[in-house]
């Protein structure tokens, strides 16, 4: 029961879903009045398909150039490339059409053409960062008056709030950035699109989604609203992938995952803090150099165990929309994962125990390792977690 709390309304204007992504950027441009587009755009979908010349094609003379230079987990130097990309274009307006880390680029891309940051350091005093205990800051930033749309290939779900994460190549350090207009003011669900991403990142990042909503449920600042949309994104998630993942050409089932994407990231749009699963995938991806997309897989039953003894009602309520009701919320997403083929060990992506202590240190500095439902005092807390996963 939750009473007392609060609700943030997005800052996202409209998701538009069903129609081809070409088709609708353009419209979405003329709307917005953008002149100059840049697109911040998966390499693989830039070089091995037609749908980037698609969209270049409909934008027509608003079309300004492409970045297609993003890595996995999103490094600092190529998103003040693309910055300086979309300046020497005066780009109005980014438009990112990729997964999760290309989406991150975008909204990251905006902030550094807002400040003219052209070199990785010019991010330094921008992120979001623990110290000495005090609550952390949002990010400096001033309103970008080049603003944000997006097309996902994926179904991470990192499009719906209004942050960013960008690895710093010096460290392998993935921080925060966050601002309430790094929101996208448009998203864009292309399921023919979509049938391009290869089946475990299809899946993956479905869990990824999913992770969005299991925590916003577990969490102790969640709201009634927050808790009935995610409770629907999951159960569209779960049976949405299993079905996919033996019809992936079914497009109507590609659709239905991407609701569940949608539904499940609720949380994150109304800022309801996340938990230790995100905070220790952070650290999994920058440092370990874990794909972000099994992460989840791997993290959250161990953390769901963990944080069984004061989230008893949260986690009946996910094996619920699990289709496993009465069942221990861990060992239900465990069975659903294994369904889906995916990891759910940590030596099965390559995290031994020697990296359990720089792990625990890491993550005591990500914001989210403050909000989860059972407090997390320190890194041998993490390091427990750890050992339930390894």
């Amino acid at each position: 029961m939750r009473d007392i709390g609060l609700h943030n309304f997005p800052t996202m204007e409209r998701v538009i879903y069903g129609r081809p992504g070409a088709e609708v950027v353009a419209e979405e441009a003329e709307r917005l009045g953008a002149r100059r587009v840049l697109l911040v755009v998966s390499r693989t979908l830039n070089t091995t398909t037609d749908e980037i010349d698609r969209i270049r094609t409909a934008l027509g003379a608003r079309y300004a150039g492409t970045f297609d230079g993003v890595s996995q987990h999103t490094k600092r130097s190529e998103v003040v490339r693309a910055a300086a990309l979309g300046l020497e274009l005066q780009a109005d307006l980014v438009v990112a059409v990729g997964g999760g880390s290309v989406v991150d680029a975008g909204k990251m891309t905006m902030m550094c053409m807002e400040h003219g940051i052209t070199e990785p350091d010019g991010l330094n005093g921008f992120e979001i960062l623990i110290v000495d205990g005090r609550p952390p800051q949002p990010s400096p930033f001033r309103t970008p008056k080049a603003r944000l749309v997006v097309v996902p290939s994926t179904l991470s779900g990192g499009e719906y709030n209004a942050g960013c994460l960008v690895t710093d190549d010096r460290n392998d350090h993935k921080h925060t950035f966050f601002h309430p207009m790094m929101m996208p003011r448009a998203i864009v669900l292309d399921p023919d699109l979509a049938r391009h991403c290869p089946m475990q990142l299809w899946l993956g990042s479905g869990t990824r989604a999913m992770d969005h909503g299991i925590e916003a449920i577990s969490s102790t600042r969640g709201n009634p609203l927050v808790d009935a949309v995610v409770a629907r994104g999951l159960r569209l998630m779960h049976d949405g992938l299993l079905r996919t993942k033996d019809h992936f050409d079914d497009r109507s089932l590609r659709l239905q995952c991407q609701f569940g994407s949608w539904l499940s990231a609720y949380g994150l749009q109304s800022r309801v803090p996340m938990g230790a699963s995100h905070a220790i995938g952070h650290v999994l991806g920058g440092t370990c150099h874990v794909p972000h997309f099994l992460c989840t897989p791997v993290m959250m039953p161990s953390v769901m165990r963990w944080n069984a003894p004061v989230a008893k009602d949260a986690q009946a309520e996910i094996a619920e929309a699990l289709r496993a009701p009465g069942a221990p919320g861990g060992d239900a997403f465990e069975a659903f994962v294994t369904k889906l083929g995916l990891p759910t060990r940590l030596s099965a992506v390559g995290v031994g125990r020697d990296q359990f202590q720089k792990v625990g240190e890491l993550t005591m500095t990500e914001i989210f390792a403050r909000t989860n439902p059972r407090p997390i005092k320190g890194p041998p807390d993490v390091v427990e977690i750890l050992e339930l996963a390894a």
